[in-house]
Parts: structure tokens; sequence; C-alpha cells
């Protein structure tokens, strides 16, 4: 008997067929189309926040622009470099309907007033030197305004902080910013691994020069304003004068006094007076002074009996920098002790050799390679891998550079 012929098979259902291949990432990160991708930009009023939403709405983005009103604008409108001024939402929100898109501006003046003014008057209080900028990156910006953005559906925030991410098989990486000059790292070592996997930085492959170039393109009326270079809520740059409109009273008046225990003038605070100081220590010099030794600096402030010492630039020497409240930037955590590392003291500064010393609750020791000068407890140390010098590990908060002049 001969079988009969077999039947083909019955083609499959739609609902079995071989699965598509995924979506692609788009220029962001996320695998879903652009249109569909909502982009919270923080939007200062400047020429970098503001070509930052117009490079994503250009793409094709869902752009939303939000402004900070951080304190009462009325004392800085008129002050030229100074960010988050009156001004400065005025130029956000022309910036806004210039591209069509969304803006928002969100009163934050009492958790700016909370978190970062009132932080900056005790720190000069205690004889420190604050850096406000990062503390307001760290808090109201990074942590506030972010959740901010999530309240709103955004898949991610954008800032335009010339700063670069990159995605590894171990979460993101924050990298210096490609222009050496505009790098902005230092300011965003307190940058958590949760807070990097929802941030963007757009412009970090830029320089000042192309992002101005773009400005103009899209005809940006900020295209030629000037960079902020005050701290927003003291745009005359005196800082005493903030802090004693914030603490009345607390200030007091005290005598400067040579290492040598020579008492050579007073003072009206020592909020007047920052480490490594020179120029208007309001002194004269010492008699029978060793010529030698130069100049004299701003070695130590001591808020307990108001005194603000004074020295030769020798004498600022430091070898040993003590952190706390560190940060870092990488999941693993602190580096550990013995590990070669690169850091950066000032924003100005280069990053320097360094080692861990220790680590313990929080807090980080680190030993520099060659001693450095003028180290304020209240700054910042953004610390970055020794064998990658673009990659930020984190860093943390300066409370002691001891001076071997005042440890002897």
């Amino acid at each position: 008997m001969v079988s009969p012929p077999t039947s083909p098979p019955a083609s499959p259902p739609a609902s079995s067929a071989a699965p598509s291949a995924p979506m692609a990432l788009n220029s962001l990160g996320f695998a879903k189309p652009v249109a569909e991708t909502r982009v919270v930009v923080a939007m200062s009023g400047g020429v970098d926040s503001s070509v930052t939403a117009a490079l994503l709405h250009e793409q094709g983005y869902e752009v939303i622009g939000i402004t900070l009103q951080l304190y009462d604008h009325g004392v800085a409108v008129q002050a030229k470099g100074a960010c988050c001024a009156g001004v400065d939402i005025h130029d956000a929100r022309t910036v806004a309907a210039r591209l069509g898109i969304p803006h928002y501006v969100l009163d934050y003046e009492s958790r700016f007033r909370d978190q970062v003014m009132q932080d900056f008057a005790d720190s000069y209080l205690r004889g420190e030197t604050p850096i406000p900028c990062v503390k307001c990156n760290q808090t109201v910006k990074f942590s506030d305004l972010l959740t901010t953005a999530r309240d709103l559906g955004a898949d991610c925030l954008a800032t335009g902080h010339y700063v670069q991410r990159f995605d590894t098989a171990a979460g993101p990486v924050l990298h210096r910013g490609a222009d050496a000059g505009k790098d902005q790292s230092y300011f965003l070592f307190a940058t958590t691994p949760d807070q990097l996997d929802y941030l963007r930085f757009p412009l970090g492959g830029l320089s000042k020069e192309e992002t101005r170039e773009l400005a103009h393109r899209h005809g940006l009326s900020v295209a030629d304003k000037p960079d902020s270079q005050d701290i927003c809520f003291v745009p005359n740059g005196r800082y005493g004068d903030v802090v004693r409109r914030l603490r009345p009273g607390a200030v007091e008046a005290g005598e400067i006094v040579h290492l040598d225990g020579t008492v050579l003038g007073t003072h009206n605070g020592i909020i007047d007076y920052t480490i490594g100081q020179r120029r208007g220590l309001g002194i004269g010099g010492r008699k029978d002074a060793d010529e030698a030794e130069g100049p004299l600096y701003v070695v130590g402030i001591d808020p307990a009996t108001h005194q603000v010492i004074v020295g030769p630039q020798s004498a600022l020497a430091c070898e040993q920098v003590h952190l706390g409240e560190t940060s870092w930037v990488a999941r693993d955590g602190a580096p550990l002790p013995g590990h070669a590392v690169l850091a950066r003291l000032r924003n100005t500064a280069p990053a320097m050799p360094a080692m861990i010393e220790s680590v313990a609750d929080g807090g980080v020791v680190i030993r520099l390679q060659e001693p450095q000068f003028g180290i304020a407890a209240g700054q910042a140390a953004a610390i970055y891998d020794a064998d990658d010098s673009q990659n930020l590990l984190g860093g943390g908060w300066i409370t002691a550079a001891p001076l071997a002049a005042l440890a002897s």
C-alpha cells in the first residue's frame, strides 16, 4: 500500500513568528523612539543649558525646560556674572518660547536657603571656605530637581555641564569634559551612581566655542551671554556681607597673630579671611622680621579664639588631606587604602598624584605625592583614577589639611 502524500506543514500563526531584533538605543541610551523619550532640561538661562535644550529638541526628543528660582532675585537682577537671577529666568523663558517647548519656573527658594545658603554661612563661621555651587548640585539640582523630573515622567534629566557620561558593562562612568578649559567634573564629584543613571550631559564632547556657534545657528538670544562668574546669591563678590545678613551678631572681631605669637593687628571677623590669602590682611610688617621669609599669608583660622594666624608661604605646605562626606560615582565605592589616585583640590588646579591612606566611616585621608599650598577646610577634593586621568571616581569635602608649621 502506498501512503498518501504528506501535506506540507501549515504556516505557523503570526503570534509564534520569530521575535524581531531589539530596538537600537537612541542617542540618550534608551531603547525607544526619540519622539517618545521625554527629557527634562535644567535651564539656567545661560548659553550652555539653552543649547542643551535646542540640541535635544532638534533631535526630536520631547523636551521640557525647567528653571529654578533659587533666591529673591531682586537684589541681583542687575548684576552681571551672576546666575539664576531674574534676568536669567526671563532668558530661559525666551529660549523655550523660541524652541516651542514647555517651560516651567519652580520656586525652590526655601530649599536653596536651607540647603545651600545656611550651610554657606555656617561654614564661614567655622573658619572654612565653602563652595556653595557644589552643594547646590549635590542637593537642590541633582536631588530635588531630579525627583521633580521623575515625577513628570521624564526618562532623564539633562544639564549643560561640560562633563562626559559613558555607559560601560559595570554601569555609567563620569569623565571630564572634552574641553579641558571648561571641564566641570570637579563640581560634580558628589554625583551618586543612581543619579548618574538618570543624568545626561549633551555638551560634554563640545568646546565652549562650538556651543556658542550652535546657539547662533539656532538663533538663541543668549548666544553671546557672558558666563556666570560669581556665586549666584553673592553677585557683588562680598561674601562677608551675606554671612552677616544671615547670621546677625554672630561675627566677632579678633586678633591677627603671627605664627611666632606676635600680635600684628585686629580684624572685624574671621569670615573675611581664607587660607592662603595674601592681600587685604590690613597689617604692616614686623619689627626685626626676617625679610627672607617674604610676604605674609593666612595660614590658619581659629574660630574658637577668633584669631587669624599668618606666616610665610612655606608654612602653607600640606601633604595630607582629610575628607568627609565622601561620595563615589562608581558602584564599588571608595578606592582601597594604598590605591594611587589623582586629587584635584581646587577647580582651577590640576589633579595631583596622591595615595589613599585610609578609609573609615565615610571619610578618607589622602597623602599627596608633593606638598600643596593653601588648602582650606570647606573646599572639595575631586578624586580621579590614576590610570585614567579623565575618569572621575568621586571625592569629598575637605575637613582638615594639617600644616607642618602648625603641627610642630
